[in-house]
């Protein structure tokens, strides 16, 4: 089968040259923190901005764009967070700045929730249909498969934009204007953060965001924008891990890279893959369920002194080298056993335009035009690995 430390290589190479941040030249509140050539003005970060400094509104932003970055249609969910921000700071409702503002005008934040909605889909529904083999009618953007926009603006945007405002109503200190930005760097790593931030008994945003979003919110403030970056391992490109969605899911199955590393027994009894739960009756992987499963096959001795470093050093998720290796830790693990100047950001930013661009989730992706075509165990031997699985 395909070698998967070259496998993974090649992935990170593709997300080095595909890199997937959100777009903030085009939020207009943030038009102040651009320097002309519109990337971020990093040296003047903590400059105020109103009420907040700089990095802690960039902050706010992404923690609000992880949480609804969960949707089926990334494109048309981070239009309708830019879309509805520059309509709410038209109207001088600066939620970012001052989250009450959000909930003390939802009446009108609702309204521009649908309305953009609405036009949206208008605009994305049949090619999203085409991508996804599905019918434009069932375009929604709102997660969990809900209509109704109430629930979706408190649950939604509400919960993320409760923390700022929480850790306001705490703070002991007269200086508010960084709340989040202090929270967020009191973690002994990034990786620590991204838990606390779901998990924190008081401030955890608990099932509004999942695993896969806090890491990817690990992965903009770190590696992307360089918020929460220093010098420190601990708070550097290797410091959280690898943020798994359907797309890494997808991706990771069909190539092999998942079988090389515990059997699909092992996986059905994780739930990663349950059998004829998927569309069409095929078997449906859920590549959540991965987290802290143990590899129990395939090359991991060629990895494992980097593989103790990571946990270490950089995830800090061990004071002791640990005893096995969770699967999901291995591609990080083989970035650092090969020298790789790459790390999580680009190995997310591969999979995600594999997964979103090629490797769609039906029986018909575009193999032929995928990068990974001639490391896929999926194209090359085992078309069933494709044509019997879903996410």
């Amino acid at each position: 089968m395909p070698d998967p430390m070259r496998l993974i290589s090649e992935i990170a190479q593709v997300g080095h040259l595909n890199p997937a941040p959100p777009d903030l030249g085009k939020v207009e509140p943030f038009a102040p923190f651009l320097l002309p050539n519109g990337s971020l003005d990093s040296v003047n970060l903590d400059r105020r901005d109103g009420a907040c400094t700089r990095r802690e509104v960039l902050l706010r932003y992404l923690v609000l764009s992880a949480v609804l970055d969960q949707g089926p249609d990334i494109v048309g969910i981070r239009q309708m967070l830019l879309s509805v921000t520059n309509a709410l700071y038209r109207r001088e409702i600066r939620f970012l700045h001052s989250p009450l503002s959000f909930f003390r005008e939802i009446g009108v934040a609702i309204d521009r929730i649908l309305e953009t909605h609405d036009s949206i889909k208008d605009a994305r529904s049949a090619i999203w249909a085409a991508e996804n083999q599905s019918r434009a009618s069932k375009y929604n953007l709102f997660m969990d498969n809900s209509h109704q926009a109430l629930n979706y603006a408190v649950f939604r945007w509400g919960v993320p934009l409760a923390l700022p405002l929480l850790l306001e109503k705490d703070s002991v200190e007269e200086n508010r204007e960084d709340v989040l930005t202090r929270y967020l760097k009191k973690w002994k790593s990034a990786e620590e953060m991204s838990s606390m931030l779901k998990d924190s008994p008081r401030y955890g945003l608990g099932k509004a965001v999942g695993d896969k979003a806090c890491h990817l919110f690990a992965k903009w403030a770190i590696s992307s924008f360089g918020l929460l970056r220093d010098t420190h391992p601990s708070w550097g490109d290797m410091s959280y891990e690898i943020p798994f969605d359907s797309n890494a899911g997808r991706v990771l199955w069909r190539t092999g890279f998942f079988l090389a590393y515990a059997n699909e027994e092992e996986y059905a009894k994780r739930l990663v893959i349950q059998r004829r739960a998927g569309k069409g009756g095929l078997h449906y992987i859920r590549v959540t369920n991965i987290r802290g499963m143990k590899a129990t096959r395939g090359d991991t001795a060629s990895v494992w002194p980097d593989y103790v470093l990571l946990c270490r050093e950089h995830l800090r998720s061990h004071s002791r080298e640990p005893r096995s290796i969770e699967i999901q830790r291995l591609p990080q693990a083989m970035l650092l056993s090969t020298g790789s100047p790459y790390g999580v950001a680009e190995i997310d930013d591969g999979l995600i335009y594999i997964g979103t661009k090629v490797c769609f989730n039906h029986d018909t992706p575009k193999c032929q035009e995928c990068p990974m075509k001639n490391a896929c165990k999926g194209f090359q031997t085992d078309r069933h690995l494709i044509s019997d699985y879903r996410t």
